[in-house]
């Protein structure tokens, strides 16, 4: 689905004129990514690896590779220079530390984003999730104000309540299974913050659970409320309406008859925060698979710069939506 949207994301990207970290110089499609994001002009790609192998990699599979730069982190002349920035970031980052954990791939790519070597980094098509996110965490570091990394999901509807094409953003689907209150509260920042830089429309953030407005009581319920109100007290510029069931964020008509509220989002939800993995990760599938959605993600959010996740089934065109995502909604 090449829908407008994503052109337009796509453009943004450009603009920058940034520097990608792609940091899984042994997958294939890692090398075909960077291949193809230098010739979209969409970024500056820099691939992480051993060149021998990678250059072995791409012969085998029949792919020229471009003049994009490959660095090998073990012979890397900066690699001295990111161990002291990395020991200086944290009193806990000793030297040996950085001797052991700067020569891997994630680890140095996620330096090169923190000292500013490169402009984001995308990686996951060879490692999974928490092993990306531990080195983000590591390296890169959380934004100011925000508490937890998350992840959001771009979804695109080919059509909805008449609407064609319509964007929402679903979070988090994939990486906090069971956030407290306060995470929840500071994954709707995050996700609404996203929003309007990809939707290019005010975020109206819809806080979902089982229950709409006391309908039902539960523990549960409870969460969803008290992160709602710290949502309030945290942004009070967001448009932000909960304890919601989807129905009632969604549809205007199911809206008018559960929900008394004035911040206009009840029926016109775009940003679905759902209270925990298991709702978010079944919803987002069920609305791919049974509404032929496109699902992009997840994407990383929450960090001091940009990086995000793969899946590691992700297609070489995941992997280049992923990048121009993080770069259009870097500020």
């Amino acid at each position: 689905m090449n829908s407008q949207l994503i052109q337009n994301i796509y453009a943004r990207a450009a603009e920058k004129k940034a520097r990608i970290v792609l940091p899984e110089g042994g997958d294939i499609r890692t090398l075909q990514a960077a291949q193809k994001i230098q010739d979209l002009a969409l970024a500056t790609p820099i691939v992480i690896g051993n060149p021998d192998a990678i250059a072995a990699l791409a012969k085998e599979n029949n792919l020229t590779i471009g003049k994009f730069e490959i660095v090998n982190p073990e012979t890397s002349d900066k690699l001295d220079a990111y161990k002291q920035s990395f020991v200086e970031r944290r009193a806990k980052n000793t030297p040996e530390l950085a001797d052991r954990m700067l020569p891997k791939e994630l680890n140095y790519a996620g330096m090169m984003v923190h000292v500013g070597d490169a402009d984001g980094m995308i990686a996951g098509a060879a490692n999974p999730t928490a092993r990306v996110i531990k080195a983000a965490l590591t390296t890169i570091g959380i934004a100011e104000g925000i508490k937890v990394a998350s992840s959001y999901f771009l979804m695109q509807l080919p059509e909805f309540q008449g609407t064609k094409d319509k964007a929402l953003i679903f979070a988090d689907c994939g990486v906090n299974i069971d956030p407290n209150p306060e995470q929840l509260a500071d994954i709707a920042i995050s996700s609404a913050q996203n929003a309007e830089k990809l939707l290019g429309e005010p975020a109206k953030v819809a806080m979902l659970s089982f229950s709409t407005q006391g309908s039902a009581q539960h523990p549960m319920v409870d969460k969803v409320t008290e992160a709602t109100a710290i949502l309030k007290e945290k942004a009070p510029e967001l448009a932000v309406a909960g304890e919601l069931q989807a129905d009632a964020a969604l549809i205007p008509s199911v809206a008018a008859k559960k929900v008394n509220d004035d911040s206009g989002v009840a029926g016109q939800a775009n940003v679905l925060i759902f209270p925990d993995i298991n709702a978010g990760n079944i919803c987002y599938k069920m609305v791919q698979y049974t509404a032929n959605a496109q699902a992009i993600g997840p994407i990383l959010q929450g960090f001091a710069k940009p990086v995000s996740d793969l899946s590691r089934g992700a297609s070489v065109d995941d992997i280049i939506t992923a990048t121009a995502i993080i770069l259009a909604t870097d500020t």
